[in-house]
């Protein structure tokens, strides 16, 4: 088994560019919105990349992306994991500690989180950091 999903949550659509790209990327991807993936899907993954934007002061989307992940995270031990988002402010703290968390459970991190100012206008970045997770 060797089955990827790319699930994601946007507000403005930029981290829904960035999740469709890294799919592309990936050839083989079940591509998901948060509201459309049932946590009890989680075991059938060998490989996860998330896509969430950096909000308020830094954090995960907080209503729907938060809670999910939450309630996920135990379950993310020995799973390789690639992390993505987009941002407007900052410096990217909302991805450190976001590489932090998967790591304290036993995740197996993909290189940094894919991360990208605003709108995301060169794909090509996407579908590479896709490429290679997917041989990861």
């Amino acid at each position: 088994m060797n089955k990827i999903a790319v699930i994601y949550w946007s507000g403005t659509g930029n981290t829904e560019t960035m999740a469709k790209s890294i799919a592309k990327g990936i050839k083989e991807a079940d591509l998901f919105y948060i509201s459309d993936f049932d946590k009890a899907q989680i075991d059938q993954y060998d490989k996860i990349a998330f896509g969430c934007p950096s909000m308020g002061a830094e954090e995960l989307e907080e209503s729907e992306f938060e809670p999910f992940f939450k309630s996920i995270e135990d379950k993310l031990s020995s799973k390789k994991i690639a992390l993505f988002g987009s941002y407007g402010w900052g410096d990217g703290e909302w991805m450190r500690n976001w590489e932090e968390r998967v790591t304290n459970v036993g995740g197996i991190l993909f290189n940094e989180g894919l991360i990208i100012n605003g709108e995301p206008e060169d794909l090509t970045t996407c579908e590479e950091f896709g490429n290679l997770f997917s041989k990861m």
